[in-house]
């Protein structure tokens, strides 16, 4: 017998759009097991059969997926004229009949199957005999779907007697029985698939003639659970298979894997891109053989196998290429050698990439550098900024300065940046390369600041250090020493500076040796030296000698075209140091700008940080601005109400001064006057001279008189 003979036609086809469930409809209205599938053009887009329909049910497809998605595109075909004895040897359980180009038909093998085991059913022995003791439930059905006759295992599924279950619809009988089922919804009685605990059953129909010419239906329940489980690990183990071809092939690294015996079963495409060999050279052939003809010097993984260990080499390929690799042995459960996984990397690539990274960063340094010139020849120093005319001015006079070694008072009221004006004199000076030392004598007791600034030999004073110390003169030697606040220094250390600026040595307090030093001078004031002079508060030929170069920085009032910079360069410091990124609106820029900026530029920077921190926004709003230059105000205000405007230091003397008119009218001497102040009877004398007080009861009387 021929194929031709039983072969399917005429072709019955599907097309790629047509979902499972009306699929699952066309095989029990036809009462075939599998069809051709084609595409919207018309042309073979496979086969869809039993099969793929039972594979998709079986990892959760909806049957209102097409059955695109499980075509299974290869085809097994056959010429008409093949004997079917030939058949068996296929393992396809739908075959396509082919002559040439021409799709002829189609064959199910079940009923192959079903004719060589000894022709139609009608031929053999009767229908009950063959399916009373299947192990699964089977049903004759008539053209109306009402069931004829069941099987011993369907007499077991039902709780009815059998007699109260023929003539009944098989959907009628399944749903009493607690069955769940899919209905075709083309004819409304065949069954697509059922289900009860959870248990999948697969209708399996097919045509049954008898000798008295009607035509039945046998309706095969099939449990496809354990196929749907199997069916669904297969699935999954096949995604985890994809995800490891996925992870391998997407490594930058190469990767070579190997059996236990040394026969290559992977290679991934980097590894294909470092060596230049192709998988197809390599796979399934042994290191050993690959080895003798050339592809590599050595191999990692017969190391491996013989060292039982992680292993790793510098190994040539074909073209000379020198690569890195490594070899790792991965054991099965009895100990023995399973795979051998080489990781392989390209040492030329890495050098490349390697000098690349140095050639760039060469690069960069190398703009940075072009960078810093521009800004230097733009604004030489970022803390100065300059965009008034006075301030141009300032900064030439600083610049031509550096260039010499004179002494250089630097004067202008307290926060213009006399300071910065220093810094930038010694950083442009040959003495750039040395100590820059800052030394404020208004900070320091007067008892102390002698001490600070020479130095002082063990044992000079009490609780002096043992070893001595180095005063701010020597630690600047070949520097910059900055003497802010000069003119808060006591007019007896004016006197021993006078002589350092003239000698150029010192001598430590307690010693008697002179030390030589090269040290510039730069002193800064924000009081008025010639009033101090003309007052005898300060000595004139001291103020002559720092004097050489006077320097005024105007306040910051002087020069408002600066603020606007001066914002800006804040609210850049700031948000890099709180890690911020706060903006400010015009309004508040406005503000800022109309500010008198009493304590000037240091003012201005606290002010500016202080909203940055406190903004409750990105940006910085005009109230914001307005409330903390509100609160500034308000401060200035409630230090300006004394009895008359004063500076600090004034008001100290002023105190100073009560304290010793005071303490002389209750006592006395001065002797006295001093144990009641708790100070030598010396500065009592030194601070009376100093405010003009002359001790004496008769002088005393016209005094506080």
């Amino acid at each position: 017998m021929k194929v031709r003979d039983i072969m399917q036609v005429p072709v019955k086809v599907l097309r790629e759009r047509t979902t499972l469930r009306e699929a699952a409809s066309f095989f029990r209205r036809e009462m075939v097991r599998g069809v051709q599938v084609v595409d919207e053009r018309g042309f073979s887009a496979g086969v869809f059969s039993y099969e793929e329909l039972l594979n998709a049910l079986a990892t959760g497809s909806s049957l209102s997926d097409a059955i695109s998605l499980h075509v299974r595109p290869m085809m097994c075909s056959v010429h008409p004229d093949t004997d079917i004895e030939e058949l068996k040897r296929y393992g396809s359980s739908f075959l396509t009949v082919v002559d040439g180009s021409q799709i002829l038909g189609g064959i199910d093998m079940m009923a192959v199957d079903d004719i060589l085991r000894g022709g139609t059913i009608s031929t053999r022995i009767p229908v009950y005999e063959v399916l009373m003791d299947m192990p699964e439930a089977a049903f004759l059905v008539d053209e109306k779907c009402c069931v004829r006759w069941i099987n011993t295992t369907a007499g077991i599924w039902c709780t009815k007697e059998p007699t109260d279950v023929l003539g009944k619809k098989l959907a009628q009988v399944l749903t009493e029985e607690g069955f769940e089922i899919e209905v075709d919804p083309l004819d409304g009685q065949s069954i697509i698939i059922a289900w009860r605990d959870e248990t999948r059953f697969l209708p399996i129909t097919w045509p049954a003639r008898f000798p008295d010419g009607s035509q039945k239906r046998i309706v095969l329940l099939r449990d496809v659970q354990e196929d749907m489980l199997r069916a669904r690990e297969i699935a999954k183990l096949r995604s985890m298979s994809k995800e490891l071809d996925a992870i391998i092939d997407s490594s930058f690294d190469g990767i070579f894997i190997t059996d236990g015996n040394g026969r290559a079963l992977r290679v991934n495409r980097a590894y294909e891109r470092i060596t230049g060999i192709r998988a197809k050279e390599v796979m399934g052939r042994p290191m050993a053989e690959l080895v003798t003809e050339g592809f590599y010097d050595e191999s990692v993984t017969l190391k491996v196998l013989q060292s039982r260990r992680i292993e790793t080499i510098i190994q040539k390929v074909r073209d000379s290429k020198t690569i890195v690799v490594t070899g790792n042995p991965i054991f099965d459960d009895d100990g023995e050698i399973w795979r051998v996984v080489t990781n392989v990397r390209d040492v030329t690539e890495l050098r490349k990439l390697q000098q690349e990274l140095e050639r760039l960063a060469e690069l960069q340094n190398h703009y940075q550098r072009e960078l810093d010139t521009l800004r230097r020849n733009i604004n030489p120093n970022p803390e100065i900024i300059i965009r008034s005319k006075k301030m141009r001015e300032i900064h030439d006079q600083a610049m031509r300065l550096a260039q010499v070694d004179s002494s250089v008072l630097i004067t202008g009221e307290s926060g213009v940046g006399k300071e910065v004006v220093a810094r930038l004199i010694h950083d442009n000076s040959h003495r750039h390369r040395g100590p820059f030392v800052k030394i404020s004598c208004a900070a320091i007791p007067e008892q102390l600041l002698e001490s600070e600034l020479f130095g002082y030999k063990a044992g000079a004073f009490t609780g002096a250090l043992r070893s001595g110390k180095q005063g701010v003169f020597e630690t600047a030697n070949g520097g910059t020493l900055f003497l802010d606040e000069i003119g808060e220094m006591p007019l007896g250390l004016q006197a021993k500076l006078l002589r350092v600026l003239q000698e150029r040595t010192i001598v430590p307090v307690g010693g008697v040796r002179e030390t030589p030093i090269d040290v510039r001078i730069i002193a800064a004031t924000n009081r008025d030296l010639d009033d101090m002079v003309q007052a005898k508060e300060f000595r004139s030929d001291l103020y002559y000698r720092l004097n050489v170069v006077p320097l005024f920085i105007p306040p910051l009032r002087e020069r408002q075209e600066a603020i606007i910079d001066f914002v800006y360069h804040f609210l850049s410091r700031y948000n890099q140091k709180y890690g911020l990124n706060k903006q400010i609106e015009p309004d508040a820029m406005d503000m800022l700008i109309a500010s008198k900026w009493p304590g000037n530029v240091r003012q201005l920077s606290n002010t500016m940080e202080r909203l940055v921190v406190m903004a409750r926004g990105d940006v910085i709003t005009g109230a914001e601005a307005e409330k903390v230059l509100h609160s500034s105000r308000d401060n200035n205000s409630a230090c300006a109400k004394t009895p008359r405007s004063v500076t600090l230091k004034e008001a100290v003397d002023l105190a100073e001064r009560d304290a010793l008119l005071q303490a002389l009218r209750s006592h006395p001497s001065s002797r006295a006057a001093a144990r009641a102040l708790g100070v030598n009877q010396s500065t009592v004398v030194r601070k009376a001279q100093r405010h003009g007080i002359r001790i004496g009861e008769s002088s005393m009387r016209s005094d506080i008189g």
